[in-house]
């Protein structure tokens, strides 16, 4: 492969890696404080679509995010009213969902729940049903969260070594834990690893 080839492929794949992480919309916060790799965040209300499942860290995350995925991509119930006409009608149709950032992973006892984060233009009646009755919608108050973010491949090895570093630093900092960590990953799972964004999320006081 020629200099040339290897340049346009490089710079297709900066490109594409880039759209990835821009093309959906993310959760909204402010930032409070910022050290470094590390940050402080206050987030806005909002609603996620979660599913719990078992397995390692890294299945659980993979078969979650085909049971998440499929949701937006229409498998759910959407009771679309029709305008008075002969006949009157009304049918169910599967709507989909514009895909939002980021996914997160949280473990929850020998399971995991994973979730995806609903755009703000919808609400608790708005959104349409899943038709699984292994997914559930739930409103999530505003919190404060710190945060790292790292880039890499979506490894258990990676997740601790991140998560240390990142409940050291809120010890240092002052700060009291008062939830569990999630895991956070903004790209979808065709992304290249170094073009991945990931961060930790930890609640604080």
């Amino acid at each position: 492969m020629g200099r040339s080839m290897r340049i346009i492929l490089a710079t297709a794949v900066i490109i594409i890696g880039a759209m990835d992480a821009m093309a959906i919309e993310e959760a909204i916060y402010n930032v409070v404080k910022r050290d470094g790799i590390f940050e402080v965040r206050d987030y806005a209300p909002h609603i996620l679509a979660e599913t719990v499942v078992e397995g390692d860290f890294e299945q659980a995350g993979s078969k979650a995010f085909r049971r998440l995925f499929r949701y937006i991509s229409g498998d759910n119930l959407s009771l679309d009213k029709v305008a008075m006409t002969a006949p009157v009608s009304q049918e169910a149709k599967g709507e989909k969902i514009e895909m939002t950032a980021p996914v997160g992973q949280q473990r929850v006892e020998d399971r995991w729940v994973v979730s995806f984060m609903m755009p703000a233009s919808y609400t608790l009646e708005t959104l349409p049903k899943p038709q699984d009755p292994q997914i559930t919608l739930r409103q999530v108050p505003s919190r404060r969260m710190a945060a790292v973010r790292y880039s890499g491949f979506w490894s258990e090895k990676n997740y601790f070594r991140c998560r240390v570093k990142l409940e050291s630093w809120i010890h240092e900092s002052g700060l009291t834990i008062v939830g569990d960590p999630i895991w956070a990953r903004y790209n979808s799972p065709f992304s290249l690893w170094f073009l991945r964004r990931n961060e930790i999320l930890i609640p604080v006081n």
